[in-house]
């Protein structure tokens, strides 16, 4: 039974490639206005957990709810609910960094596209590369502009693979404000970060993964991070 206010929740969910678990099963609820940390060594299958409540992968075992209705990437539903930022780079090459952003705005109707092209532009520092196909971008203006398209987009739950990736500090710093801005504003997130300092400032609660999947707190993530 899903609880009153859970914006995703995991029950027993088993993960994993060929019938074979990576980790121990996952057992979880994230209400509004919580962030949830996922840390562990690398190959741990963080990334295969949070790939499955995304819906990119079936589950070996139990079962992941987004408000109370099973993970299905392609119900109206769940991709109304669900934004999700993976260090894919997949992007259309003839498009530039704007075309991109006003792509998703206008797929998701919001109501003034353009304006919010131009906020999701400034908050990432591509106001200047606006115009530029992603070839011309470093490897850190991509990864902005993944966030960027995460982002511009109305969703419930975000859940973000490890998004400090390639970014500097003052930019981290400003991704950490974004999120916890986010969940204020009665969202929720999941984040999967190597990152302590960034696990500290915005999550409420912690899943480290290892053989048996555990919950502990902000701290006790960032200790364990710190340590690898």
């Amino acid at each position: 039974m899903t609880e009153m206010g859970a914006l995703l929740e995991a029950d027993q969910l088993l993960v994993g490639y060929g019938g074979a678990p990576v980790c121990g099963a996952v057992s979880v609820s994230v209400q509004a206005g919580e962030i949830l940390g996922v840390v562990g060594v690398n190959g741990a299958g963080k990334s295969t957990v949070v790939q499955t409540i995304a819906g990119r992968q079936p589950a070996l075992g139990g079962e992941a709810r987004i408000s109370g209705i099973a993970v299905d990437r392609d119900a109206v539903h769940f991709r109304r609910q669900v934004a999700a930022v993976f260090d894919d780079d997949l992007f259309f090459p003839s498009l530039s960094v704007a075309e991109h952003l006003l792509l998703v705005a206008r797929g998701h109707s919001l109501e003034y596209p353009e304006e919010s092209v131009r906020a999701e532009l400034d908050f990432f520092g591509l106001t200047d590369r606006a115009a530029a196909v992603p070839d011309a971008l470093s490897s850190g203006q991509r990864r902005r502009l993944l966030l960027a398209a995460g982002f511009i987009r109305p969703a419930s739950l975000l859940i973000l693979d490890e998004p400090e990736q390639r970014l500097d500090p003052v930019m981290r710093d400003s991704l950490a404000e974004r999120i916890t801005a986010h969940a204020a504003a009665g969202g929720a997130a999941v984040l999967v970060t190597h990152d302590p300092s960034l696990l500290v400032r915005t999550a409420t609660s912690c899943l480290l993964i290892k053989d048996e999947v555990e919950l502990v707190t902000a701290d006790q993530g960032a200790a364990y991070i710190a340590g690898i």
